[in-house]
């Protein structure tokens, strides 16, 4: 591990709630990255899964369900003045453990805004209130009074997360093609400004999962190369977008909250069950699940230009996923059963055979070049050398809460902060080495791409990247 570089020499302890596949993937980058003994890390998870890699680091192992009667008596010895929670977790509610580090003085990092049992779900909880949206605005509540607390990072992990420092790389890379004089944008208002400027449209976090296992999934099997409850859970949300200001075509199924930004919009219908177009260097164009995700509702607000009262500009903002084709096989499983979870889970991890490729971007589209992709385009083969514990997926991942906990501890007092608020270069020097080729290219591309080949279909040809266009209606 010494042979590693050290971002931060950090004099407290470091408290990890939950320790599955991003939690067991990023252990050996915070002993590598991050001055601290061993002995004052602790886990506290529901699982036995991990508890032999914890070992060998020597690491205090606790297997114990955290819930809302009894997650202060477990975590509050553990936590203190200066210390550290990463809440890897799934069910364990973010603003619970915010409100319990911040009593404690301890700074806090999570990769979603998790809710307790049921907060996903829950079919007496409306709608509006099972979505990101919604759990974004009561993390948000927590700033006022609070605004020199311990650092905490909500939603930082590969997306949302290292997708906001992407979203600002690309277009610094845009406005130099585009010779647009991009100037030094630090503040939310100029970098809405730039990106109204060089007329970005729509930005969609673009994901292909080109990963293969040589062990089929089989009937009853969830198969995936991340987090299955967290990948479940979200899919099973409402399909959530950020509505940009070009948009001309509400959606019929489509939903505006009555409270909060008004920055987003929802869907009636869960991410699982809606697919969208978008582009990838190597995939090319392909469908990809509308799943809910922070960034999609972070992004639109950050990016926003008001003149007075009035929004001016906002680009729409949406999650485009294809999973590894295991993956796809087990949504379509479980949207046959009626959103009920399948028995068995498998993380890929050894049994991935050589050559798949984890492309992780974000398209920046609309403007006078058409479209841009920037992003990671991470192999099996690559992760495997890089960082154990790991495949591309969790990799992409993994470092970006490692670069997000550096971040804090060098920024130890600024109260509770999205990823689109923070250094996107400082996280982007601290993720690169492990993200493999990072690329920008330009393409052709719009969602009218040989469309209606074999059958009329209602479109809006006025304006290629509406969101009407993009969606892929059955």
């Amino acid at each position: 591990m010494s042979n590693h570089k050290v971002y931060v020499d950090f004099p407290g302890r470091i408290l990890i709630v939950g320790f599955g596949s991003i939690g067991q993937g990023v252990l050996p980058l915070l002993l590598r990255h991050i001055g601290i003994a061993p002995d004052r890390i602790t886990i506290v998870t529901a699982a036995d899964r991990g508890r032999e890699e914890a070992e060998k680091y020597g690491i205090k192992f606790v297997k114990e369900a955290l819930t809302r009667e009894n997650h202060r008596r477990i975590l509050t010895p553990l936590l203190g003045r200066g210390d550290f929670l990463l809440n890897v977790s799934v069910e364990v509610a973010s603003i619970a453990l915010i409100k319990l580090c911040w009593e404690r003085g301890a700074m806090y990092l999570d990769t979603c805004i998790e809710p307790w049992p049921g907060g996903y779900t829950d079919p007496t909880v409306p709608a509006a209130r099972r979505t990101n949206y919604a759990l974004r605005e009561e993390a948000l509540a927590l700033r006022p009074g609070n605004t020199r607390a311990p650092t905490a990072v909500i939603t930082h992990g590969a997306n949302p997360g290292l997708v906001s420092h992407f979203v600002k790389q690309a277009l610094l890379n845009i406005a130099a093609d585009a010779r647009v004089d991009a100037g030094n944008p630090k503040s939310r208002a100029e970098w809405g400004e730039l990106a109204r400027k060089l007329g970005i449209k729509v930005i969609h976090i673009a994901e292909r999962d080109s990963q293969v296992t040589n062990v089929p999934k089989q009937p009853g099997e969830f198969v995936n190369t991340w987090s299955i409850d967290g990948f479940v859970g979200e899919g099973c949300q409402p399909s959530e977008m950020g509505w940009g200001s070009h948009e001309k075509n509400f959606p019929r199924d489509g939903k505006r909250h009555d409270f909060g930004c008004m920055a987003a919009i929802y869907l009636m219908q869960p991410g699982a069950a809606t697919r969208v177009r978008t582009w990838t260097p190597r995939a090319g164009h392909f469908h990809g699940f509308c799943i809910t995700h922070g960034e999609a509702i972070s992004m639109a607000d950050y990016y926003t230009v008001r003149e007075g009262s009035q929004v001016a500009y906002r680009p729409t903002v949406h999650y485009a996923y294809h999973p590894c084709d295991s993956a796809v096989v087990s949504v379509h499983e479980l949207l046959g059963r009626n959103y009920v979870q399948q028995e068995r889970q498998r993380i890929l991890m050894d049994e991935i055979v050589k050559g798949g490729v984890d492309e992780l971007g974000v398209l920046l589209a609309g403007h006078k070049k058409n479209a841009y992709w920037y992003g990671s385009q991470l192999s099996i083969d690559e992760a495997r050398k890089l960082a154990p514990y790991n495949n591309a997926t969790s990799l992409q991942v993994t470092a970006a809460v490692l670069s997000g906990v550096v971040w804090a501890m060098e920024n130890p007092n600024c109260g509770l902060v999205e990823p689109d608020e923070i250094d996107f270069r400082r996280n982007l020097e601290i993720c690169t080495p492990y993200l493999g080729p990072q690329v920008g290219q330009y393409t052709d591309w719009t969602p009218l791409h040989e469309r209606e080949r074999l059958f009329p279909e209602d479109l809006d040809k006025t304006d290629p990247w509406q969101f009407k266009n993009v969606r892929v209606l059955w």
